[in-house]
């Protein structure tokens, strides 16, 4: 699904009624076109596991298939899994890339409060490797 930055500039989930659901940036770049795609969905909800429930379980070699809105796949590999406290959040490091076909997976992560939710959030990094 297509999503859009919330009022203060951060890339809306979507919405939580939908937890089987990721979302691409519609703004930015699509899945396997030069530059950095950014998709984001929910480790949970609570209906339960979500989407990205186990994205911090990918290691690098993993690949990702990404269905595209023309019918073709993007086939990416994982180069690296991070996870960054949520006031330390790195955006050009995340965002930015380097001109190549890239894409960020990113959701929720670290520990959990009831006040604020997740403390941190779990980005996957990967490099297209092909497309079929």
């Amino acid at each position: 699904m297509r999503l859009e930055l919330d009022e203060e500039g951060r890339l809306e989930p979507p919405p939580p009624n939908l937890p089987a659901f990721a979302g691409w940036y519609a703004r930015g770049t699509p899945p396997g076109s030069p530059g950095t795609a950014v998709l984001t969905g929910h480790l949970d909800t609570p209906a339960g596991p979500a989407v990205f429930h186990r994205l911090g379980a990918l290691t690098p070699g993993a690949g990702i298939a990404v269905e595209r809105a023309d019918g073709r796949t993007a086939l990416f590999t994982v180069d690296a899994v991070e996870e960054y406290a949520k006031d330390r959040f790195p955006d050009d490091e995340v965002y930015g890339g380097s001109g190549g076909p890239e894409l960020r997976l990113i959701t929720c992560g670290g520990d959990w409060s009831g006040d604020t939710g997740y403390q941190a959030n779990t980005v996957v990094y990967a490099t297209l490797t092909g497309v079929a």
